[in-house]
């Protein structure tokens, strides 16, 4: 069976070959669903010191590990390199006090390969073997201070030489309920040096709250030379876990150490989570069941593999295999090799049959951003009212988790348990509402299902607020993501409708009829002043003002922000789309489309012409678009700082082509009524005929007014890097002091890692390149040129005499971008930067690193490093496919 044969056969979430993923978390500890703190305090209250000794509320963590798309059972690599005083079984990284630019995982792993449906799953992470040095990271951190560079493992010295070892963990199903393992580490440095691989299973702690008392149980047995543990649950049932060759099994209880955390006398069982690390870390003969033929039944358990000494350039190898019901005794016969094999080339068939770019390193940088795409797939569960209120078996929650202020206390109709995509694995192990918009346009291109079945779970009720608001990441349901949910929408049911010549109107209109009570949410809440000026807040791009955008002013100011108006411009023309495509099928939608036209054009002449008190947001002097201070009495002014905001309104551009006009002569009829009674209308739209057909472009901006903001964004001294387009203008290298409310502040263009903590610090909006608007950019230019047939062009860059249309100006964004990933002259990729990945080393150079935003002088990485979720756009823009409506 080929993988497009297997994801005919699961078009749902729960279909079976769907059922096991990469879907455990790489983080659970310093979340917000462990927080149970009065004060809100997440790294604080669950630190990772405690994560080996405490249980989980909610969900589970590990090295290279799977689950079951409910979370219940987990399968994850724990190592010991006979130096660590602990078992490593997590990822390390500093929390957001620690790290000097907020959080940071301070390991190396990379997600090598992988498919949809999870047949196929591969690995590599990367072991030290000298002790891992916790608290000399915390101390470089410390050091290096805002205004210096992130610390790095490799910084400590602890890799030099390539002491390490690289540890590949591989996935195959032999079917949905038969998951083949192989875990292979290769000494990579001059002298022998000792392993121990100890893969472990698990059951996430359900009964210690006093919500379920049923326990499921795990018994591990050695009967003639076959290792298994067998897993019981009620809800899975039941399924057995081989173990190749002939390791010690030991079990424990996934149990908090009461004792040794919080000072209890005696703990609720006599083995806890720490069990095992402790048995092969410190000796402990009492710490965990050391199993001779059979155990007691407990709730995770281990093979312990010992090699004593892996020499140079040798690897180690162990199997392990998961199957349903009792397992048998060929689990590691010939159809285990076969498995893995047929699963590798049928992976291989699959990306053959998928546009991935034309040379040797795209393909690589494409299927490996595909990769790490699937793996970002993770198992989210969390009921928030029952986290407000305490669970039965524990203390009663603060009173200050119930007050006026209380985080997300306004969100308890949230009971979410589904497996969402997230934007990183460890530094945001939870989802974001423009985030997840974004992965699923990379998403349609392998796995369409998904991306529909995503969209339509951010809008279902167990996640839609009852107003029509989507959550916006579990710090704050509550805050604002610019509303790019429709955007995702067309593009999911355009590519899907290019791949198979139709679309999936019923998918549409899901997604479109929950999307009509977020729009009323934001007319409703984020335009006060009903003026068509709308205020956003921060709108997911953090740092990027002056003062934080989502914070009151003093003495009645406001923001009235360019994005945030350029967004609602840009929602409404998608949503008027949305309802025009479903009109020819259903004419009920066709005055829904007139609805969004006519607000598109109320917005248009409110952000371009009068504004609040009689300032526009487009300031003709400087031919770019600021947000305005505003205050009742008709006081407002632009804050001039030339950022990403005033790009915004670039992308608030849609055509209407000469179907609209064919097939839907009311929607035709009512365009034209409108433009003949408010004819200062007709300057946001531009006419087309050929052939006797009609076609229009809708346009936020005008052309005059276009070309003038095209004219900075593709001038080298503000927004066009060798990179991309950066979030605010170079121009402001030397800092500006601007006046907000009576107090001033100061932005200076800071092209990599943020100096202000504003946000955590750990994201920077003051002049790196970010994919997420870079693509929409992309887009906004294709859209211009295929509507003007080429008739649109500019000067890249600006000031070059170089004039090219706008669609070869989107192809040349697109190169850059998709550049940053691949060798350059110098054999090295932009995004490596001057980190280890960078060296000539091919222990390195073999392995891509997908980061959260990139320098905007030298392409560098930065921020989270395992951002495959939006920074997978990378593998559309390689391939070429078009990202226009």
């Amino acid at each position: 069976m080929s993988e497009h044969e297997r994801l005919a056969q699961s078009p749902t979430a729960d279909a079976p070959w769907r059922q096991w993923g990469p879907y455990l978390a790489g983080r659970q500890w310093g979340t917000v669903r462990e927080d149970y703190s009065a004060n809100g305090d997440a790294w604080g209250y669950f630190p990772f010191e405690q994560a080996r000794s405490r249980a989980y509320r909610w969900g589970e963590d590990g090295i290279a590990g799977i689950c079951d798309r409910f979370g219940f059972l987990n399968l994850g690599l724990a190592l010991w390199n006979g130096q660590d005083e602990i078992l490593k079984e997590r990822y390390f990284g500093l929390t957001n006090e620690e790290g000097n630019h907020g959080e940071d995982v301070k390991e190396y792993w990379w997600i090598t390969d992988g498919t949809p449906t999870h047949s196929w799953m591969r690995s590599v992470y990367r072991y030290p073997q000298a002790a891992y040095p916790y608290e000399r990271l915390r101390e470089l951190a410390r050091a290096a201070g805002r205004d210096g560079r992130e610390p790095e493992l490799a910084d400590t010295g602890v890799l030099d030489g390539n002491r390490f070892f690289d540890v590949e963990v591989t996935y195959a199903k032999a079917a949905p309920d038969d998951v083949c393992v192989e875990i292979t580490a290769t000494n990579h440095g001059p002298d022998p040096a000792p392993l121990h691989l100890v893969p472990q299973v698990w059951f996430r702690n359900t009964w210690s709250w006093g919500r379920d008392a049923r326990r499921p149980a795990l018994i591990a047995s050695t009967v003639d030379g076959w290792s298994r543990v067998v897993a019981e649950h009620s809800g899975l049932g039941r399924y057995t876990l081989h173990f190749d060759g002939e390791p010690q099994l030991l079990v424990t209880d996934n149990e908090t150490d009461e004792a040794l955390l919080f000072g209890r006398h005696a703990n609720p069982s006599r083995y806890t989570k720490s069990g095992i690390g402790d048995h092969i870390v410190n000796g402990d003969l009492d710490s965990c069941q050391v199993v001779q033929a059979a155990s007691q039944p407990g709730t995770k358990a281990a093979a312990w593999y010992r090699f004593d000494e892996v020499a140079p350039g040798d690897s180690v190898t162990v199997r392990l295999r998961l199957i349903a019901g009792e397992g048998h005794g060929r689990a590691f016969g010939r159809n285990f090799q076969a498995t893995i094999d047929e699963r590798k080339a049928e992976a291989d068939e699959f990306y053959d049959r998928i546009p991935l770019g034309d040379t040797p390193e795209e393909k690589k940088v494409a299927r490996r951003a595909y990769a790490g795409l699937l793996w970002t797939k993770q198992h989210y569960r969390f009921r928030v009212r029952e986290w407000l209120e305490g669970d039965p078996a524990h203390p009663p929650a603060p009173d200050e988790r119930k007050g006026p202020w209380a985080r997300n206390r306004h969100w308890t109709q949230m009971d979410v348990a589904d497996i969402v995509s997230m934007p990183d694995e460890w530094e945001y192990p939870w989802f974001a509402a423009w985030d997840l918009a974004f992965h699923m346009v990379a998403f349609a291109q392998v796995d369409p299902a998904f991306a529909k079945d995503q969209l339509i779970l951010l809008c279902r009720e167990w996640l839609m607020h009852p107003d029509g608001r989507l959550p916006a990441y579990e710090w704050e349901f509550g805050d604002v993501n610019p509303p790019v949910h429709a955007w995702a929408t067309l593009q999911v049911y355009r590519a899907e409708q290019r791949a198979t010549g139709h679309g999936d109107r019923l998918f549409l209109a899901r997604v479109f009829h929950k999307l009509l009570l977020n729009f009323s949410w934001w007319v409703n809440r984020k335009d006060p002043e009903g003026n068509n000026l709308f205020e956003g807040g921060f709108l997911g791009m953090d740092n990027i003002g002056p003062v934080n955008r989502s914070e009151q002013l003093p003495d009645g100011w406001r923001f009235e922000q360019s994005d945030a108006t350029s967004w609602m411009a840009t929602y409404a023309l998608h949503l008027m789309q949305m309802a025009l495509e479903l009109a020819r099928h259903d004419e009920a939608y066709e005055d829904v489309a007139t609805k969004f036209v006519e607000h598109f054009l109320a917005i248009a002449q409110a952000s371009t012409h009068f504004g609040s008190a009689g300032t526009p947001i487009w300031d003709e002097e400087d031919g770019f678009c600021y947000d305005l201070l505003s205050r009742g009495g008709g006081e407002s002014r632009p804050v001039r700082v030339r950022s990403m905001v005033g790009l915004i309104p670039l992308l608030a551009s849609a055509s209407l082509e000469p179907w609209v006009f064919t097939e839907l002569p009311a929607f035709a009829d009512r365009l034209n009524y409108v433009l003949h009674r408010q004819p200062e209308f007709g300057q946001f739209l531009t006419w087309r005929e050929e052939d006797g057909k009609r076609s229009a472009l809708l346009s936020l901006l005008d052309e005059t007014k276009l070309r003038r903001v095209l004219t900075r964004m593709f001038d080298e001294g503000e927004f066009l890097s060798p990179h991309g387009i950066r979030s605010l203008s170079a121009a402001h290298r030397g800092g500006i002091d601007v006046d907000i409310a009576g107090y001033g502040h100061r932005v200076a263009y800071e092209p990599g890692e943020s100096s202000s903590p504003m946000f955590g610090g750990n994201s920077n909006w003051r002049g790196p390149v970010w994919f997420p608007t870079n693509a929409l950019l992309v887009e906004a230019l294709t859209v211009l040129d295929e509507f003007h047939r080429g008739g649109i062009t500019v000067e890249l860059p600006t000031g070059s005499a170089n004039h090219v249309t706008a669609g070869v100006a989107a192809r040349e964004l697109s190169h850059r971008l998709a550049a940053l990933f691949l060798p350059g002259p110098d054999g090295h990729r932009p995004a490596d930067g001057k980190r280890i990945e960078a060296t000539d080393s091919p222990l390195w150079a073999e392995h891509v690193t997908f980061s959260e935003y990139f320098d905007g002088d030298t392409g560098e990485g930065l921020g989270a490093s395992h951002q495959t979720g939006w920074t997978a756009l990378v593998a559309v823009l390689i391939a070429g496919w078009p990202l226009s409506r």
